[in-house]
């Protein structure tokens, strides 16, 4: 286990960090703690950035799922929920919010590590499809746009698809540009000729 693996604990109950604490460092997991999710926030805006957060949902002041949020939306980390209840409820509540999985208190300390592994291997795996599906989108955003700049070639030249397409390619091969860029600028430069001359009509 790489010592560059951190997890951030989250509980009120400082025997429970502690225990959890102990057994996570003795598997070589470095580990930060904190005792509500106000603490929590501060050291993630000094600068940590742990790997996993392992949250107990009842914290005082704002709720662990209020931290989950957070952690979700604004740190991009992912995170565990941890609570007495094993109601239907909780367990919605925990997948709504985006969490990898839960644990029920009280926690058998030699059981975690093994938990927060699995769950390390999911975040992963999340994170390369998310980024594999930023990918095609950039793809077919690119593919729109090379199609339009096309349209809009064919319409102020007067020439077949073929043609247009030519004309862009060549052009692009002059500047040096990419054809994605090409067709950027096809397309916003035909966008506010469209509005200078919508607002010359008003």
């Amino acid at each position: 286990m790489s010592n560059a693996t951190t997890i951030l604990l989250v509980d009120d109950d400082r025997l429970v960090l502690l225990t959890l604490e102990r057994s996570l460092i003795a598997k070589g997991y470095k580990v930060i703690t904190a005792e509500s999710a106000e603490d929590a926030e501060l050291l993630l805006i000094s600068g940590e950035k742990p790997d996993l957060a392992v949250l107990d949902v009842n914290l005082p002041g704002k709720s662990g799922l209020d931290l989950a949020q957070r952690l979700q939306i604004l740190d991009l980390i992912p995170f565990i929920l941890l609570s007495a209840y094993s109601d239907q409820e909780f367990i919605d509540t925990a997948t709504r919010h985006g969490a990898l999985c839960y644990l029920l208190k009280p926690i058998d300390p030699p059981q975690i590590a093994p938990v927060i592994e699995s769950a390390l291997v999911r975040a992963r795996e999340l994170k390369l499809l998310k980024a594999s599906e930023l990918s095609l989108q950039n793809a077919l955003k690119m593919e729109r746009d090379i199609s339009l700049a096309i349209g809009i070639t064919m319409m102020q030249y007067r020439l077949n698809r073929k043609d247009a397409f030519e004309m862009m390619r060549n052009s692009a091969r002059n500047r040096r540009i990419k054809l994605s860029a090409l067709a950027t600028e096809v397309i916003t430069a035909t966008e506010t000729l469209n509005f200078t001359a919508a607002r010359k009509n008003i």
